[in-house]
Parts: structure tokens; C-alpha cells; sequence
């Protein structure tokens, strides 16, 4: 295994020990829905890196995909899915997906989730996202990840068998020959590690935003799941592919708030800083082409006409209709004085989704015995090189629901806990002074210029040896905080988004070099997987 499988050096006889049942990392719509989904007879603990309530799911706004309506269908809803996913969907956990949707919105809907009504108050309210062929989108106003987690959050903490861990940071993983043995964490309120003991480890704990310099994604989303994951071993498929959504806030005090796909949804058209519409020039569905396509769109533009934003038009719709629809976004923006029933809306892509992850299949398993992935950290394959809009809340469900049946039946045949494993890890790591937050603005400035929207390999290959250099630096570093932590599995991940950006010598979906500008199905129409080599 590589010379710093660990993090930290420790010895399990040495710190404090906690037993479950089953340990979920990450307290996002994937997390707490899959400890809803499992038995209330196991002991779950649910550890997260900050509060519970600080997750991607929670920012989440449009809504959640589902085919309800009666000129709409699974079919269909598979069919668009494939379509923004650029010929890299995995058919069969797309089937999963699609199938199974109506079945986990019903389940939100007696845990009490709020979603909007039609007038007759009895169907749920639908609207359209791009690359959507229908209107398929359930939502709770423009805060639908909120209302959810909201709604499971209260539930998970009423239930005797869940004990919730805040401002605990998952380090690394535990495992003997490709078995997993639990969590090594840092408890920030105690200042202690604690070795979580389990055999069945489920890692919830999102994406890798903060690789980037703009990106909707909450502080917290420094890659932590992916990382932990690839050092013990597991397999990570298609981190190429990285998107980017194409409307989010340009403000001088806000470059992360998020203007929902669904403004879009409801009519809104883009205009360039000179008031002229311009996706017609690029796209059939213009403004409800698959993000990829307006994401670059938008970058071309604001390149012509040498500008930093574009602007999002809603103003044809009344004052009340947008405070009703859009409440969070209405009032958002009337604090930085735009007012948008009468002023066009400073909008720049930012980084926003991962599609890749920790490979798993229909059941969120891994290569990893008893170590199973769910959520934006994860990659089923479902959403390929793109994903469409509102699929991901959903992915969040379905397969933690997945997770939950799989799990069970584990637990089921085999309830016994290993006590007896042990393990002392020491290597010779050198205390440094380094400027951790310089260090981590430079890789957020590299993978936004050089691993963003446009890619190519003259500067792929100028951030991978800046990266490189950091990791040489780091890689022997004594470890004691979470900064630490951090800095380390940002510059992991960064030079294994950067290495499968290099591989993919084509451009397909979220991944778009303008030195091979060609979708290349003969060669390419495959998934890149990165693992760890063993020594």
C-alpha cells in the first residue's frame, strides 16, 4: 500500500473506542435517509464534519426529478438522463434510479415533507430543469434540500437507536485485507480521536467543491469521503468529469449563491452584458440545454464581449409570482439591490457538482468489503459525464434506500462484531510550517483556470506540477488538525481529477478540452477508474 495509508499515526488499544452497529459519514439527504431506511433494532451513529444541518443537500434548491404526471414515465425519465449523460450512464442503476423514484418520493411525503401543491392541493406541484423532456421536478419553493432535511433531520433525532456526532471529521478509514473495520475521527469538541468500530461503515459524506475557486458547495466540501476512500483501497470511477452551473450569483459580497436551473425552468432567458439573448446560437433547448453546453456557452460569451458575468431575465414575470415561487432567490437578491421583477439577475458558472466518486454498484457497495458509498460521494455510474438536473437529491434516496435493504440483510445473517482487531501505525513523519491557507488558494485558482470548464493539456499539465510539488511537500507531514487534513485530501484529489482529465483524451459532457474537441465513442466510450497501487 502506499507509504501514508494513514493520516495520523495511532494504535487502536490506545485511543477511545465507540461500537456500532454501522457508521454513517456525512449527515446530507444521502446519510440521514439511509438511517431512516435501516432497522431500529441496530446501534447507528452518524458522525459529521460540522453541524448536522451543513450538508450540499441542504443548499440544494430546484427540486427533486420524479415522473409523475400522466404524459411522463420512468421510460422517459430514462431516456433524458442518458441524454445529459453524454453515453457514460450505467443503464441498469439509471433503470434503478427512474424506477424507483415515485416509491422514495412517497416515503418523504409521510415523513412529512412539505413539497408545493397544485391549486387543487391534492398533486404535487411539477416544473421543468434542462435536459428535461417534461415537467418532472417536485420542489418545496426554492429551498427544496432544506425542507427535506429539515423534515429527516428531526425525524433521525428522535430515534433512540441513532446517535449523532457533530464536529467530527472522519480521518481515514480502517481496514484488513479489504475488509472494513470502522472510522479513526477527530472529535473537535473533546480534542481526541476515537476509533469508531463497526463492519459496516457507509460513507455519506458528499463531494469536492472547494477544489475550485467559485463553487456553490459549502466550506465543508473539501473532498474528505473521496479521499478517505481511495487511501484504503477503494476504487473511484470518472473524476474527470466535474460540472459546473451555469447561473450562480455575480456579486462582489456573493459569488456562491446559487440561482436555481429552475428560474430557467419558468421562462427566464440568458442575455449577454450588452442585453442581447444568446443561447439559440448554441442550442436546440436553449436555455434548457444540459448544464455542460450552457455552462460553456455562457464562458464564450462573457470571452466575446470581455466580461466577467452574464445576466438571467425574469423580469416578465409579476413581483408576487416570483416571491411565491421563489422566495429564497427573490429576497436573496433584493439584498444585494436586485430587484428581480424589474432588474436582470449578474450570473457566472461555478463549480457545483462531482459525478465521480467512490465506484459502487445499484447497492452502494464497494471493492471494500462491509464499506459501502451513497450520495455525491459515490459514482453508480447514473449520471455519466453530466448529470441532469434534480437527479441528485434523488440518487440520495433511492440508494440509500438501496443501502438500507443490502445492509440489513448483512446484519441479519451476521450481527457479531470483530473486537479483536488490532492495529499500530507509525511512520516517520516531519513536522512543517506551511502556509496551509495560501496552498489552498493557489489549488482552488490552478483547477479553476487550468481544470474547469475548459480544459487542455498544456494547462492540465502546468497545475499538475504545481500540485505535484504540494504533494511532495505534504505527503510526510506530521498531521494534527483538521486544516491538516484537509490540505491533504485536497491535494490528493487534485492531482486525481487532474490525471483522469489528462487520460481522457476527448471531449464529452463536463469534460471539454480544446485540444481534442471530438466526442471519440471508438476509444473513450468507457469510464476511467483510479485506485491505489499496492506495494
Amino acid at each position: 500500500m502506499d507509504n501514508y495509508r494513514y493520516l495520523i499515526d495511532f494504535d487502536t488499544d490506545k485511543i477511545r473506542k465507540e461500537y456500532y452497529d454501522i457508521i454513517i459519514i456525512g449527515s446530507g439527504i444521502a446519510g440521514v435517509y439511509t438511517a431512516l431506511e435501516l432497522p431500529e433494532k441496530y446501534n447507528i451513529v452518524i458522525i459529521t464534519k460540522e453541524t448536522i444541518d451543513i450538508s450540499n443537500s441542504v443548499l440544494a434548491q430546484g427540486g427533486i426529478a420524479v415522473s409523475l404526471d400522466k404524459e411522463d414515465s420512468p421510460e422517459l425519465h430514462f431516456k433524458d438522463t442518458i441524454y445529459a449523460g453524454a453515453g457514460l450512464c450505467d443503464e441498469n442503476s439509471v433503470w434503478v434510479l427512474v424506477n424507483e423514484a415515485a416509491k422514495n418520493i412517497e416515503a418523504l411525503c409521510k415523513y412529512g415533507v412539505n413539497f408545493d401543491k397544485k391549486e387543487n392541493k391534492d398533486e404535487l406541484s411539477l416544473t421543468r430543469e434542462g435536459a428535461h423532456s417534461k415537467n418532472r421536478i417536485i420542489h418545496a419553493g426554492d429551498t427544496t434540500g432544506k425542507e427535506v432535511c429539515d423534515k429527516l433531520i428531526s425525524i433521525v433525532k428522535a430515534r433512540k437507536n441513532v446517535k449523532i456526532k457533530e464536529r467530527t471529521f472522519a480521518i481515514d478509514i480502517l481496514t484488513d485485507n479489504d475488509v472494513c473495520k470502522g472510522v479513526l475521527s477527530y472529535d473537535e469538541d473533546c480534542d481526541q480521536y476515537i476509533y469508531y468500530v463497526s463492519s459496516v461503515v457507509i460513507n455519506a459524506a458528499g463531494g469536492f467543491g472547494q477544489l475550485y475557486l467559485n463553487t456553490t458547495n459549502p466550506e465543508v466540501a473539501t473532498g474528505d469521503g473521496v479521499s478517505l476512500a481511495y487511501r484504503a483501497g477503494a476504487e473511484l470511477m470518472d473524476m474527470e468529469f466535474v460540472q459546473f452551473h451555469p447561473t450562480v450569483l455575480f456579486h462582489p459580497e456573493n459569488k456562491s449563491f446559487l440561482i436555481s436551473e429552475a428560474v430557467r425552468g419558468e421562462g427566464a432567458i440568458l442575455r449577454n452584458v450588452f442585453g442581447e439573448r444568446f443561447m439559440p446560437k448554441y442550442h436546440e433547448l436553449n436555455e434548457l440545454a444540459p448544464r455542460d453546453i450552457v455552462s460553456r456557452a455562457i464562458f464564450s460569451e462573457m470571452k466575446k464581449t470581455e466580461s466577467d458575468h452574464v445576466y438571467l431575465d425574469i423580469t416578465f414575470k409579476d413581483k408576487n409570482y416570483l416571491e411565491s415561487r421563489f422566495p429564497n432567490i427573490y429576497k436573496k437578491c433584493l439584498n444585494y439591490g436586485i430587484d428581480i421583477s424589474k432588474d436582470y439577475i449578474p450570473v457566472a458558472p461555478a463549480e457545483h457538482y462531482c459525478m465521480g466518486g467512490v465506484k459502487t454498484d445499484v447497492f452502494g457497495r464497494t471493492n471494500i468489503k462491509g464499506f459501502f458509498a451513497c450520495g455525491e460521494v459515490a459514482c453508480s455510474g447514473i449520471h455519466g459525464a453530466n448529470r441532469l438536473a434534480s437527479n441528485s437529491l434523488l440518487e440520495g434516496l433511492v440508494f440509500g434506500r438501496k443501502i438500507g435493504e443490502e445492509v440489513s440483510k448483512i446484519l441479519a445473517e451476521n450481527i457479531s462484531l470483530d473486537t479483536s482487531f488490532h492495529l499500530s501505525y507509525k511512520k516517520n513523519r516531519i513536522k512543517k510550517q506551511i502556509d496551509k491557507k495560501r496552498i489552498k488558494t493557489d489549488i482552488q485558482n490552478l483547477m479553476t483556470k487550468y481544470v474547469g470548464i475548459i480544459r487542455n493539456r498544456e494547462g492540465m499539465i502546468i497545475a499538475k506540477n504545481k500540485i505535484d510539488q504540494y504533494y511532495s511537500v505534504i505527503c510526510d507531514m506530521y498531521n494534527t488538525s483538521i486544516e491538516d487534513f484537509e490540505i491533504q485530501n485536497m491535494v490528493l484529489l487534485a492531482r486525481i481529477v487532474i490525471e483522469a482529465a489528462l487520460e481522457r483524451e476527448e471531449s464529452r459532457g463536463a469534460h471539454y478540452r480544446t485540444d481534442f474537441q471530438s466526442t471519440d465513442d471508438i476509444n473513450w466510450k468507457r469510464n476511467i477508474i483510479k485506485v491505489i497501487q499496492k506495494k
